[in-house]
């Protein structure tokens, strides 16, 4: 265990544990929310550190134990133990390799169907669901903030906010343009139909007035009543909130929240990330126009192929991994593509 420690550099964290539990015994602190969350989360996040690294030291000391006791019981149950443990040193090496400003952060994902027509509005509803699917293997918590229902079925586009310890450092990874080949249920004749659908992936901001600035007189914002199915479920009040950035051209809305202010708010954090979002992306234009290269962000760049029809296969075109059990995909079981794009990352930089 002598790599993880260095690692997980134990003085370190014993010290800075120390001086947050300081920090937190004064009474001024708590006069501050804001600052008081920030520092009991931070005192959080290490002891779950120093906690894993004890497990860790405790699965490694037993094995030694077992073999040197030479019980037969205790060695099988020693190696399931060490299976286990390589597992998650698999999960902590990954991320590491989680070292943006903003990884930590929740993510808010924008799905958007694409050139397909109806089949695409349909792909985008299947590509939702597949990564709500994954935010509760993974226990996030997912928040459907808006959603625009296509005219015959599926969606034209919807934004959900996936909330968790690494919500963006891993979903970022879904970022592009997603192809679906399928024979049509909507074709008559049974049809192979191409689809598309995009994804767009921003971390959430928190306090992004310090972070982004958004004069007031370059947005306009436009309130109406939100969605709903109908009879009872209709809302005779304008909650929804539409707000559009003149210097950009982005629309936001969000309409799940009970009032106008917290749809303002959370539209305007979602803006302010979207502001981000672009910033970074004209910033690694700029790297990449410096080194030559040539950015295509057409329908024909997607990322990734779902194919269900001649055959069934899920393949990533960045990494080259892929998956033979489409079900096992769109029921959220994407964690290979992801953690495969992550490590490829890596290695690329």
């Amino acid at each position: 265990m002598r790599r993880q420690e260095g690692v997980f550099d134990l003085d370190g964290i014993k010290n800075s544990l120390k001086i947050l539990d300081e920090k937190l015994q004064d009474e001024n602190i708590w006069n501050n929310q804001e600052v008081a969350s920030r520092l009991l989360k931070e005192q959080k996040d290490l002891k779950a550190t120093l906690e894993k690294f004890e497990n860790w030291s405790s699965i490694f000391e037993d094995a030694k134990l077992s073999l040197e006791l030479d019980d037969l019981g205790l060695i099988e149950e020693s190696f399931e133990n060490i299976k286990n443990l390589e597992k998650e040193l698999d999960k902590f090496d990954l991320e590491q390799m989680l070292s943006g400003e903003y990884d930590k952060n929740d993510a808010i994902l924008t799905v958007n169907s694409g050139a397909g027509g109806t089949d695409a509005q349909d792909w985008a509803q299947m590509l939702l669901r597949m990564y709500m699917r994954w935010a509760q293997l993974h226990n996030y918590t997912c928040e459907l903030l808006d959603k625009s229902d296509g005219e015959e079925a599926g969606i034209k586009s919807a934004t959900i906010k996936i909330s968790g310890k690494w919500a963006y450092g891993y979903s970022k990874a879904e970022k592009g343009v997603h192809r679906l080949v399928r024979i049509s249920p909507f074709n008559a004749n049974g049809k192979r139909q191409t689809s598309f659908a995009s994804l767009e992936v921003t971390p959430v901001i928190e306090d992004f007035e310090k972070k982004i600035t958004i004069p007031p007189d370059e947005i306009e914002v436009e309130t109406m009543r939100s969605g709903g199915a109908g009879g009872q479920n209709v809302n005779k009040v304008e909650t929804a909130v539409r707000i559009y950035h003149k210097p950009t051209g982005i629309v936001v809305k969000c309409q799940q929240e009970r009032s106008q202010l917290q749809n303002k708010e959370t539209a305007m954090q979602m803006l302010a990330s979207k502001l981000l979002a672009m910033k970074q992306l004209e910033h690694e234009q700029k790297l990449q126009g410096l080194k030559g290269e040539v950015m295509d962000v057409n329908f024909g760049s997607q990322i990734r192929s779902y194919v269900f029809h001649p055959y069934k296969l899920v393949k990533d075109h960045r990494t080259g991994f892929e998956m033979g059990n489409v079900d096992a995909v769109m029921n959220g079981e994407i964690d290979g593509f992801i953690e495969e794009y992550l490590r490829f990352g890596e290695k690329k930089n």
